[in-house]
């Protein structure tokens, strides 16, 4: 497994999205519990990938007042999956006493709310800690190209709330809100029409978006807090 003073030709890469790499993420094993850290250019390298490395990650799903999803247009100075679709907001919670916290899910929340207002200027009073349901977990690998990927144990954050954007060009290439059906149809039509996909947002989409998106009103009767869902 390559160590952390693996040396990365960066050239090319943003200068920012370069800098960013060097935040520490936190390392778990397959039952999510926290193991150590490691910078996020090392546990989103192919080769430790490969090595089994995993770390954890969250993504965020915000519907404003009309229950249409907010999506991203990741940034072309993304390192991993420039240019992509997504949900709203995916991420990290790094290896920081209060991102580590894991009573409540709080740690990943904390996360959600500093990463939505980096990448979407979404101020944290606009998205407060009670608002985030926690749904579940998936554990997911996916490779961006020949030398970076994910391979995550991702935490499921919904929340329900109308905000207002400073979106990030760094960050975020384009956002759109869309309807269940403006979302369903995107999918249908991904490949006719050449839209890029996450991975991870293609394996919620199939598995869990749609009865979520149902029981926005009640997503109590939604969590599956124990379960770990291995869409590998």
């Amino acid at each position: 497994m390559l160590q952390e003073n693996t040396t990365v030709d960066f050239s090319g890469y943003d200068e920012e999205q370069v800098r960013l790499m060097e935040e520490m993420c936190i390392l778990v094993d397959q039952d999510d519990k926290a193991i150590g850290s490691v910078s996020k250019k090392t546990c989103h390298l192919m080769e430790n990938i490969s090595a089994g490395m995993l770390h954890r990650a969250f993504s965020v799903f915000l519907f404003n007042s009309r229950n249409e999803l907010l999506l991203q247009q990741r940034a072309s100075e993304k390192i991993t999956f420039p240019d992509c679709f997504t949900n709203t907001c995916c991420s990290h919670p790094l290896a920081i006493p209060s991102e580590l916290e894991e009573a409540g899910q709080m740690g990943v929340k904390r996360a959600a709310v500093r990463k939505l207002e980096h990448e979407l200027g979404i101020k944290p009073e606009q998205v407060p800690l009670d608002k985030f349901q926690y749904l579940t977990r998936i554990h997911y690998v996916s490779p961006s190209d020949g030398q970076w990927g994910e391979h995550e144990i991702d935490y499921i954050l919904f929340i329900k709330a109308d905000v207002d954007l400073n979106v990030n060009p760094n960050e975020v290439k384009s956002v759109k809100y869309v309807s269940k059906k403006e979302m369903m149809h995107i999918i249908e039509t991904a490949e006719e029409t050449g839209t890029k996909l996450t991975p991870w947002f293609k394996l919620i989409d199939t598995n869990f978006l749609y009865k979520w998106w149902d029981q926005l009103d009640n997503l109590s009767a939604c969590v599956d807090a124990k379960t770990i869902h291995r869409l590998l």
